[in-house]
């Protein structure tokens, strides 16, 4: 059972990142194979191949060459996951010291905090220990 679905990811994965769903278009490919047979019987596969890969024309079933196999090509979906190998998770507790309460300076007419403007203005100050 493993096997099996082992296999069926491993296809899962590759049809959806690679080209490989292209070969699930085959039976498209064999029926219009067999629409052009029908309007010329004395047509060949490797004619047909030719037609539409060789120097595909746009004509009249134009719509359904788009939908052959290996003639529209798609970005494939790639993920990567890396993981480090020294990945841990590490839990710690904590001990919060009490907050310390600064009083908020007042405002005044100009709704701007006093003292605040000035101090931008003040060069800067080096301390010397």
């Amino acid at each position: 059972m493993k096997k099996l679905i082992s296999i069926l990811l491993l296809f899962l994965y590759l049809v959806s990142t690679t080209e490989l769903y292209q070969l699930l278009k085959i039976p498209e490919l064999v029926e219009h194979y067999f629409e052009h047979k029908e309007l010329n019987p004395d047509m060949t596969l490797t004619a047909f191949l030719k037609t539409h890969y060789d120097h595909p024309v746009k004509d009249g079933d134009y719509g359904k060459d788009q939908k052959l196999p290996f003639i529209i090509h798609s970005a494939p979906l790639s993920l990567v996951f890396t993981i480090n190998q020294g990945f841990s998770f590490e839990t710690g507790t904590y001990h919060f010291s009490s907050l310390e309460c600064h009083k908020i300076p007042s405002k005044d007419e100009d709704l701007c905090y006093k003292g605040f403007l000035n101090s931008v203005w003040e060069p800067p100050r080096v301390s010397f220990i």
